[in-house]
């Protein structure tokens, strides 16, 4: 068995919370699940946690794109799948 820590509980808004102390160094922002089994709590992390995008890394990064023209926005027409299902054959 681990290292015994006390912990208190207190009023968070409409909860009651308890502090983790940070010897368990335990990161912010991170999920948990609670079981309770008669009056004994045990709680485990919910898997890893998700890596936060950052867009300010990436914001201005390809600086050679240029808008379209509109004689580039024209496509061929083609058969498509869904313009088949009456069983005719492609044009």
């Amino acid at each position: 068995m681990g290292k015994e820590y006390r912990a208190k509980s207190f009023k968070s808004g409409n909860s009651v919370a308890i502090r983790m102390p940070a010897a368990l160094g335990i990161e912010p922002d991170r999920e948990w699940t609670i079981v309770e089994n008669d009056g004994e709590f045990v709680v485990r992390a919910v898997g890893e946690q998700r890596r936060k995008f950052n867009i300010g890394k990436v914001a201005g990064s390809a600086t050679g794109l240029v808008p379209l023209k509109p004689e580039d926005r024209l496509f061929e027409s083609r058969p498509l799948r869904w313009d088949l299902l009456d069983g005719s054959e492609p044009a």
